[in-house]
């Protein structure tokens, strides 16, 4: 309830000219297989080279909310699937005053269960950590960008190699919001001092950032994975 009247209170006006002439034109609409991209990070990883749902890497693609597996219609507390109310969890909750009748559980990360990359990916897929996060912020040089007249963030790795995370805003309720101008990506880690919010990494043309969120609210998924030999 806080967190997500301050994320559709919070209004961000971006002028047309925020957005950078570098762009790319060349996707032609056919659906582009999904593939993993290796930017040179220190652990390896492998990031994804399109949203979760998507059909290109410039596709919104699907929204999900943290810790559900498929997208819905309305994103909401009285359509989660792990709570009612900010202080009524039923699961991923180390607070008794954030609990369903004083519930309270162990858990800050993503069981594979409620992983939408895992479920809907295999294959070693899952959602990023923070830490995953954090690496891919520390290590790329970031630029706000278009392609194919979609807004969103190019990360470029230290080989070179480019991953491009369309700005896809989100939904709360049934309204999709900021589409074009923010980006928000789920990672699979709790805020464990506000356990009804997750933490996501969150961009616009001002630049990048960790922060939480409300768990019920509709956000982009990007998988990563382990270098496969």
């Amino acid at each position: 309830m806080r967190r997500t009247s301050l994320f559709l209170a919070v209004v961000v006006l971006l002028c047309a000219g925020l957005s950078s002439c570098n762009s790319d034109n060349n996707y032609d609409g056919t659906p582009t297989p999904l593939s993993w991209v290796d930017l040179g990070l220190p652990s390896g990883l492998l990031w994804a080279s399109q949203n979760l749902g998507a059909l290109s890497p410039v596709d919104y693609g699907d929204y999900f909310a943290w810790g559900e597996k498929t997208p819905k219609e309305v994103y909401g507390w009285e359509t989660y699937a792990y709570g009612y109310d900010w202080n009524m969890l039923t699961k991923y909750c180390g607070s008794y005053t954030h609990g369903w009748n004083g519930f309270t559980d162990t858990l800050t990360t993503l069981e594979a269960s409620d992983d939408a990359a895992m479920i809907n990916l295999g294959d070693g897929a899952r959602t990023p950590s923070y830490n995953d996060w954090k690496e891919l912020m520390d290590n790329t040089t970031g630029k706000w960008t278009t392609r194919n007249k979609v807004r969103g963030l190019l990360l470029t790795g230290p080989n070179g190699k480019t991953l491009f995370l369309p700005a896809a805003g989100g939904i709360g309720s049934t309204d999709l919001h900021y589409a074009g101008e923010i980006g928000r990506y789920w990672s699979d880690s709790l805020y464990t001092f506000y356990p009804a919010s997750a933490m996501a990494f969150s961009f616009d043309a001002q630049g990048q950032r960790m922060y939480d969120f409300d768990r019920c609210i509709g956000f982009s998924v990007r998988a990563v994975r382990a270098r496969q030999n």
